[in-house]
């Protein structure tokens, strides 16, 4: 039994970077070893162990036949006769193959250190092309690394195309592009993650919805970038240099897809886009199932992130429709994320990426506003029922008139 350490822990070692989790290959051992040695069992589809006393993940080293469509369509088979090569070749990039044993010796047989050097995300083997989840992985990969230089191999790429093209991206099961998907989103560079698949062609697959974007003016005055596909990415690139959490960036990456229906003899104009996207955010909200937090997010920032940007201009009673539809009383946190969504698209403009954004003060002092009105006083006044929830809303109105008028 030989057991080794490979994967990411050895790339990101390599690489320098910290080493979080770490993924063992047993090469030489059977299951009754393994049971014999008192690690737990918990691959359904093929043998994979917790170690009695770290936790960590064994596999026995094993080998993968395609043998039917989607990821899960695999074959598996590990015996004690598979070899560490055999079973590296069935990683995805090159950079993910290698391994090394407990004095830090290298078993690198696809040239991953070469890689690593060359800033060069390749695949092993034609293998890849079997495993439509590695578009993601491997846009995703782009989008963690591209701050250090990586790209896309070409010959990868033309992989990544032919996945694309070949009907196998549509197998794929919500759960597991949610996986890849909302873990690229938190990447440092995020919209590297969006160029990718739109180079190889399966954005347009996954979320025809957003691949629809590029190529559609805006009006230079206020989008110097006129692209709105190339805003999107703009936005989405801010909302992570600004650590912004999953709701908020991916709220950024569906804030604008009511333009893609915008019929060309309207453009450079967008009338009423907020309420024409908001079936297309409902589309791909759940075509991925996107937990509810996201959803919800998403689908009001769709709506109303055009009222963020004119929140100095806005009436009174419109203020008040605007907190009352976020439920700003008892979902403080959600409004707070609209702010920050709202922002991250007025700096997601070239140019404007510095610009200030009073609109955020000004909206946290309205909420401000609006909670500051005390119902106690009203229920002694002898309101309640539907009476009660008139006259709150007149107070609040009022605190809103006098906030308006000091601001």
């Amino acid at each position: 039994m030989q057991i080794y350490k490979v994967g990411g822990a050895v790339r990101d070692r390599l690489l320098g970077k910290p080493v979080t989790d770490i993924d063992w290959v047993v090469v030489g051992a059977t299951t009754e070893e393994m049971l014999a040695k008192g690690f737990r069992p918990v691959g359904a589809d093929f043998p994979v162990f917790l170690h009695p006393k770290s936790g960590e993940e064994y596999a026995l080293a094993r080998t993968e036949r395609k043998s039917g469509r989607g990821y899960g369509g695999f074959t598996f088979h590990a015996s004690p006769e598979v070899t560490l090569e055999e079973d590296l070749i069935r990683r995805d990039l090159t950079i993910n193959a290698m391994a090394e044993d407990d004095q830090q010796n290298l078993t690198d047989p696809y040239h991953g250190q070469r890689d690593l050097e060359a800033r060069l995300l390749r695949h092993v083997s034609p293998a890849f092309a079997e495993d439509p989840l590695r578009v993601l992985r491997v846009a995703r990969f782009a989008a963690r690394y591209a701050g250090l230089g990586f790209t896309v191999a070409p010959e990868t790429l033309e992989l990544m195309r032919q996945l694309g093209e070949s009907g196998e991206l549509e197998a794929l099961t919500a759960e597991r592009s949610w996986k890849e998907i909302s873990r690229a989103l938190m990447e440092d560079q995020p919209q590297v993650f969006i160029e990718v698949l739109r180079e190889c062609g399966a954005l347009k697959v996954l979320m025809p919805e957003v691949d629809a974007l590029f190529g559609v003016p805006q009006p230079e005055a206020h989008h110097p970038e006129i692209d709105t596909g190339v805003h999107t990415l703009s936005v989405l690139e801010q909302a992570a240099k600004h650590k912004q959490p999953l709701t908020v960036r991916w709220a950024c990456l569906l804030h604008d897809l009511g333009k893609g229906l915008t019929p060309e003899e309207e453009w450079p104009r967008h009338i009423a886009h907020e309420h024409k996207g908001l079936k297309l955010i409902k589309a791909v909200n759940e075509r991925f199932k996107a937990p509810k937090d996201c959803q919800e997010l998403a689908l009001l920032v769709g709506e109303y992130h055009t009222h963020g940007h004119r929140a100095l201009e806005l009436k009174p009673s419109t203020l008040l429709e605007l907190l009352q539809r976020f439920d700003v009383y008892r979902r403080p946190q959600r409004f707070e994320e609209f702010i920050a969504a709202c922002e991250m698209d007025a700096r997601g403009r070239k140019g404007l990426e510095l610009r200030s954004y009073p609109q955020a003060d000004y909206l946290r002092g309205a909420a401000n506003a609006a909670r500051s009105v005390a119902v106690q006083p009203l229920l002694e006044k002898g309101f309640k029922g539907p009476e009660l929830g008139e006259a709150i809303k007149r107070e609040r109105l009022k605190a809103l008139k006098a906030y308006k008028e000091k601001a």
